[in-house]
């Protein structure tokens, strides 16, 4: 894993405290990956819109198993644990 600086839940403030919350509400936790773009928290909420539009929707052509399939599979693909 790469060393990169992140800001922790005690720390964040802002924009970056939001998120950090609503990720503990809807995950229980804060995902490694958002960790990882929390110095640049305009990015990572960019990230999450693009991630809840692909994959959390509910009205997509698509099952939501099968999205998390794909997600899962570039993942792969790209050596990435994420």
């Amino acid at each position: 894993m790469a060393w990169i600086s992140t800001v922790s839940i005690e720390d964040a403030t802002g924009r970056l405290a939001g998120i950090y919350r609503a990720a503990i509400k809807r995950a229980g936790h804060i995902a490694g990956i958002v960790r990882l773009m929390s110095i640049e928290p305009e990015t990572l909420q960019a990230s999450m819109v693009v991630y809840q539009a692909t994959v959390l929707r509910e009205n997509s052509p698509l099952p939501r198993w099968f999205r998390e399939l794909i997600a899962v599979t570039v993942s792969r693909l790209n050596h990435c644990h994420y």
